[in-house]
């Protein structure tokens, strides 16, 4: 049985990958007038318009997505990262030391607690950059900071709110569309 296994494995991967080559050449060979399209519905990949701000940008996604998650570790990850990206940012003084303390937050709550001035001062420097293509969200949970409201930066109209996470995952609104 085993023989049989690894002399079948090989044929069997062949016939396989030969069958979904030819579905492939059916579908391209069936209609070559059809051109391929995307969608219109499909939302454009977003850019911002400086290069160095899109990269902090994505770090500051991948801190949103650890507060969303609860995890202090991987928030001071990306943060550290965020703030060796905002030093080479014309303007992000405030930013670099917003994630500086970050970095040095003892726990979540303190964490979440900078995240709204970091994600004040990155909504100001988005505005004053702008967008090549696709759009940003600034989202507003009423609740955060002891109810006195805080912003931040989405890619998605769906909530996920980093000031309470699991708590109250989708708490919030969109207040604004960056495009």
């Amino acid at each position: 049985m085993n023989t049989f296994l690894k002399a079948g494995m090989p044929v069997l991967s062949a016939l396989v990958l030969a069958a979904c080559g030819n579905n492939a050449a059916k579908t391209n060979n069936s209609d070559s007038t059809q051109q391929a399209t995307t969608p219109a519905a499909a939302p454009a990949a977003l850019q911002l318009k400086d290069d160095q701000l899109n990269a902090v940008y994505q770090q500051y996604q991948l801190l949103s997505q650890a507060l969303v998650k609860g995890d202090a570790a991987a928030a001071k990850i990306a943060a550290n990262a965020l703030e060796a990206g905002a030093r080479e940012l014309t303007g992000a003084e405030q930013t670099v030391k917003t994630a500086a303390s970050i970095i040095a937050a003892a726990d979540i709550e303190a964490q979440r607690a900078a995240y709204a001035t970091l994600s004040n001062d990155l909504i100001a420097l988005v505005k004053k950059s702008g967008l090549n293509s696709g759009a940003l969200y600034v989202d507003f949970c009423p609740m955060a900071l002891n109810d006195k409201g805080g912003y931040w930066l989405s890619s998605e109209k769906g909530i996920q709110n980093p000031y309470f996470g699991d708590q109250m995952l989708t708490c919030g609104e969109v207040k604004e569309t960056i495009q």
